[in-house]
């Protein structure tokens, strides 16, 4: 009896050969075949269509197995149902063995010959290897759907709380629980510019920190990546003092906000921080480490101005005499407004620091001397750094 015919003759005993495959795959090595999560009545009808679509190939009934919709569909499904893959091939080998172990005895009852036999088993193996393929296949592609689903949904998630939905208790819950942080507690925000070459410009902080204890989501956008991490009783150097070795662009941190409800007001001042640094600069600050110079970025009018008035006529001399002035004028206020130690500062006499002084007086008509001068002039200086102005 040839090949298709054994293979006909077994499908009537589809049911019998189903209650074959549910026993072996809870007695031969369950802990190969964990189907927990998969209720029994589906468990049994997976088995059925399964045992019924090798038959029908042996039969002729249904052709190539790489691609046969049936292991497909099985390998979606308990793919979604977190079956895992291993347990999926364990159950199809032992339904191999059934439907030849059926195969033999109607053979050996109908007297079938040894090459035909031998040609039974060569098909058998062929389409379970087949059916193997399609539910590989099917199942793998699903699992990256799945990734795929979950990192659009947790990208969703972080730019709704970067958007301030937060502040709706029962959805910040949500997001706490799917993104595995603490809803109440302390948060850093954290961006960091994408560089040219599309990566950001922090390496893998996220592993590094989880290494470290520390709880932290990253996210990133076309123009940047930010980190929304959990402080936890941790002061701020926790987290950035690990993150500095993999600083490759322009970072920075907000302060410290209260929680999940306050990270849309944190992302804003970690942006601000990271505008106070020059284009090209590779440094992870803080905005606690530059408030005068995020007052100044956040008000560019204003600063313009400023910069206009205080340091005006000298940004109007000659290229050499201006640089010269600059520096004195930034030197001495460095050194607390003292000329002899910004006289070392500049490898030149104290005297040339005071005339320089007073050359920079008269260009802009008023003293350099006393705290307002200080003040305007100090953030003058900062503007000029922040924007690279010195026509």
């Amino acid at each position: 009896m040839g090949t298709r015919k054994l293979a006909a003759e077994c499908i009537a005993d589809i049911p019998v050969l189903t209650r074959r495959l549910l026993a072996a795959i809870f007695t031969d090595n369950p802990e190969w075949t964990d189907y927990t999560s998969v209720p029994r009545a589906d468990l049994r009808d997976g088995c059925r269509r399964y045992l019924t679509r090798i038959l029908e190939l042996l039969s002729g009934a249904a052709t190539d197995p790489e691609r046969d919709d049936v292991a497909a569909s099985i390998g979606r499904h308990r793919a979604e149902q977190g079956v895992p893959l291993e347990a999926m091939l364990r159950t199809f080998r032992l339904g191999g063995r059934i439907v030849w172990e059926a195969l033999l005895d109607n053979a050996e009852s109908a007297g079938s010959q040894p090459h035909e036999i031998r040609e039974a088993g060569t098909a058998m193996w062929t389409v379970i290897d087949g059916l193997s393929s399609a539910l590989s296949t099917s199942y793998r592609n699903t699992e990256l759907e799945q990734v795929r689903r979950d990192e659009r949904r947790r990208h969703a998630l972080i730019e709704d709380l970067l958007a301030g939905r937060a502040q709706d208790a029962t959805f910040a819950a949500r997001a706490a629980r799917e993104l595995e942080l603490p809803v109440h507690g302390a948060y850093l925000v954290l961006a960091a510019d994408v560089r040219a070459d599309g990566r950001p410009a922090l390496v893998g902080p996220e592993t590094v920190l989880a290494a470290l204890g520390i709880r932290s989501v990253w996210h990133t956008r076309v123009d940047s990546m930010i980190g929304l991490v959990s402080l936890e009783q941790r002061d701020i150097a926790a987290v950035l003092d690990p993150l500095r070795p993999l600083v490759r662009g322009r970072a920075a941190s907000s302060p410290a906000v209260p929680g999940l409800a306050q990270v849309d007001s944190g992302h804003a001042l970690a942006r601000i921080a990271m505008d106070t640094l020059p284009k090209g600069a590779v440094e992870l600050v803080s905005l606690e480490e530059r408030y005068p110079e995020a007052l100044l970025v956040n008000s560019p009018d204003l600063t313009g101005l400023l910069v206009a008035r205080t340091l005006g006529p000298v940004l109007e001399l000659p290229r050499r005499e201006r640089d010269v002035l600059l520096q004195t004028l930034t030197a001495w206020l460095a050194e607390n407004c003292s000329a002899a130690n910004a006289s070392i500062r500049l490898h030149c006499h104290r005297n040339t620091v005071l005339n320089r002084l007073q050359r920079v007086s008269g260009l802009i008509g008023r003293p350099v001397d006393g705290q307002r001068a200080y003040l305007e002039l100090s953030l003058a200086l900062s503007a000029l750094e922040l924007t690279g102005r010195t026509d």
